[in-house]
Order: C-alpha cells, then sequence, then structure tokens
C-alpha cells in the first residue's frame, strides 16, 4: 500500500473516527483504526469500532497501490497531529523476515516515521442493514432532532433504556423522545421523502452514539445536505457524504411517554421564552443555595407570574414579568435545572406553558415552527 495525502485531511479524520476506539478495548485490534486505501477511486476511508458504536470517514488521497491495514489509533492520532501542514507520504511493508510484523512509514516533507500495524483480516466488519428503505432527513432537521432531545435523556446506567433517545419512524416523519423519569423532551421532524407503507419503526440508540453524530454532523456539514437513516432492531446506521456512522441499539421496553401527556389543560401561560429564561438565571443563584427548588406564581388579575426562592439562612429574591394567562390562580414549583435545560431548546421566541393542578405535569410548547413537548414534573412545595 502506497499513498501521498495532505496532513490536515489524514489528521481531521483520524481524530473524528479515533472517538470510537474503545478505551479499553476486548480484543487488541480494537485499538486500531482501520485505513483502506483504494486506488481506483483515490479515497482513503479510515474506521473505528468498538463493536457497538462504529465511526467511518473517508477523504480523497492519491493513492499509488490499494491495500488495508489495521494502524494504532492513539499513536498514529498523536503523530499525526503533531506534523507540520504539507504532504505526508505512507507506506507499509511487511517485516516477516525480520520478525517484526508489518511496518508502517509516514514521511512528512521534514522527517520519517514508523508504526507497528496489524493485519486487516483481525478487524471487524462495520455492520450493514440490509432490505431496510433509508430515511432521508436534512442535516438541520435532524441536529434539531438531537438538539431537542439529548439533553432529557438518564445519566443512570441502571436505567439502561433512558439514556438513549428513542426514534419512532412514522410515514413521512421521525420523531425524537427522551425522558430520564423527571422530563419529557418529543420532537417531531420532517422526513424529505415519505417512506413508503405504513409500518411504524421503533429503536432506542444510545446517547453516546447520538452525542458523536451531532458533533460529527456540527462539524463540516450544510443545513440543506441529506443524511440517510437506516433503522433496524438492533442496529442503527447514518450515512452522509463521506461519513457514515453505526450503533446498536438499546435493548427493552421504552416507557409509553405519549401516556404522560394531558390531554386538556385548565390554565395556559404565554411567555417570552429569554426574558423567563434569563429570570430564571437570577432567581437560580439562590435555589442553588438550597434545593435547586423555584416556585412560580400565576397572578390572573394582573397577567404576570411571579418567580420566587426562599434559601434558609442565606436570603430570598423575587421577580415577575407579564404573562398572557387564562385559568385561576395557581402556585407551582419546580427544580430549577430542569426548567431551563428544556426552555432553552425550545427553538421559538415565545413559549407557552399548559397546566392543571400544582403536582400535574406541565407541558411547554414553542409558539410556532417545530413541533416540540417538553413535559416538567412540578415538585412538592414544603410550606
Amino acid at each position: 500500500m502506497k499513498l501521498i495525502c495532505s496532513q490536515s485531511d489524514l489528521s481531521s479524520n483520524l481524530s473524528l473516527v479515533s472517538r470510537a476506539v474503545p478505551s479499553r478495548p476486548t480484543h487488541p485490534v480494537l485499538a486500531n483504526i482501520l485505513l483502506q486505501a483504494d486506488a481506483e477511486t483515490n479515497q482513503v476511508s479510515l474506521t473505528a469500532f468498538d463493536l457497538s458504536l462504529g465511526i467511518r470517514s473517508s477523504f480523497s488521497a492519491e493513492v499509488l497501490e490499494g491495500g488495508t491495514i489495521a494502524l494504532p489509533a492513539k499513536l498514529l492520532v498523536d503523530i499525526t497531529s503533531r506534523l507540520p501542514e504539507g504532504e505526508i507520504a505512507l507506506d507499509d511493508q511487511s517485516a516477516d523476515n525480520t520478525g517484526e510484523g508489518i511496518i508502517v512509514t509516514l514521511k512528512p516533507k521534514s522527517g520519517r516515521y514508523q508504526v507497528r500495524a496489524m493485519g486487516a483480516e483481525e478487524f471487524p466488519e462495520l455492520p450493514i442493514i440490509e432490505n431496510a428503505e433509508a430515511i432521508t432527513l436534512t442535516t438541520a432537521a435532524l441536529i434539531e432532532g438531537l438538539k431537542g432531545s439529548l439533553f432529557a435523556t438518564s445519566s443512570d446506567e441502571t436505567k439502561q433504556v433512558l439514556t438513549g433517545v428513542h426514534l419512532t419512524l412514522k410515514q413521512d416523519t421521525l420523531e425524537f423522545a427522551a425522558t430520564d423519569g423527571h422530563r419529557l423532551a418529543v420532537l417531531e421532524t420532517t422526513n424529505e421523502r415519505p417512506v413508503e407503507g405504513s409500518e411504524q419503526v421503533e429503536v432506542t440508540v444510545p446517547a453516546k452514539a447520538l452525542r458523536e453524530l451531532q458533533r460529527m454532523l456540527g462539524h463540516n456539514s450544510t443545513s440543506e445536505e441529506t443524511v440517510a437513516v437506516y433503522l433496524d432492531q438492533g442496529q442503527v446506521v447514518f450515512a452522509w457524504q463521506n461519513q457514515r456512522l453505526t450503533s446498536r441499539t438499546l435493548e427493552g421496553q421504552y416507557p409509553a411517554y405519549r401516556q404522560l401527556i394531558p390531554r386538556q389543560f385548565e390554565r395556559q401561560v404565554t411567555l417570552e421564552r429569554k426574558q423567563f429564561i434569563s429570570t430564571l438565571e437570577r432567581i437560580a443563584v439562590l435555589a442553588d443555595q438550597k434545593n435547586n427548588i423555584v416556585k412560580v406564581s400565576i397572578d390572573n388579575a394582573n397577567q404576570e407570574i411571579t418567580l420566587s426562592c426562599e434559601a434558609q439562612d442565606v436570603g430570598s429574591g423575587t421577580e415577575s414579568m407579564p404573562a398572557q394567562i387564562s385559568g385561576e390562580d395557581i402556585d407551582i414549583a419546580f427544580n430549577v435545572k430542569y426548567l431551563m435545560e428544556g426552555l432553552k431548546e425550545l427553538p421559538s421566541s415565545e413559549i407557552q406553558m399548559h397546566l392543571n393542578q400544582s403536582l400535574t405535569p406541565v407541558i411547554f410548547t414553542p409558539l410556532g415552527g417545530l413541533k416540540m413537548t417538553y413535559l416538567a414534573m412540578p415538585v412538592q412545595l414544603r410550606s
């Protein structure tokens, strides 16, 4: 194998895929990145796979002789990232006669580095999903779906199915849902091309894999580009441009979250979102001193809401802001962290708050635009 490529292409693609290299590999070959060079297409592709998350990325190079080889990930990333910009020649030679296996030589213009490599035959194949029809989403829609759901996943590994985002494929929409037991985020994006047939497919994808996907999409893609998504029980694949991410899905029954969302409401409040968030941020300074609880008092007569917090032995704070209110007055309390995290992801300048009683689920929705629902459970007010 022999190729010439730019240092920046090699380094940026290596750092992208290396995120799928396991920190404690169960098999020595998994500590490597698979490099495949194709002389016909002049493409080099790099693959890392920890048997759950797989990332592949390709770039153009001058491939003089094609070949495939497994290279030590950490060493290669560390060397390449420190090399000066410019062309790098890379070739491998079998050194079996010296008993050293395969040696790969990197030649930047100023020097020469040799790295021991492994044969590619041991490297596991990235899973492919056969017979599944691709859903096509724009990059913008997919980023929107991830941004509006990932924050609400659980970090508690004992409830493993809640550490992922639940994807539901319908004919012309893809729904993202995430909950950690205290709050729920549900967001619907539109498929670029409706999927044939009406069979609904549901999978739960680990948040770790989707955070990598979010990072990769935000890195170098335009919002109008499309991503092909293949869903299957057990596996999900995202493919776009020269990149591909594959992930195992999480096993277990995802909660029937639709049943948690009330159908009717006794009260409705319309608020300016940024003003609400900045007021919450100020009150949160005191809430952090106590138990993170903020009280929201809804006042219909004055058409305003008042946020307050009493932190014993520290101090207290109250602040009011205008709102459009229908329904009777009520006091309700929330964990300020859950409230702010959800409000920050609602994609509109005005939001609506729908509620019934002081301890029933409260729903926040954006006014106009994206279809997103954020549910936050109130907490008991200690008198």
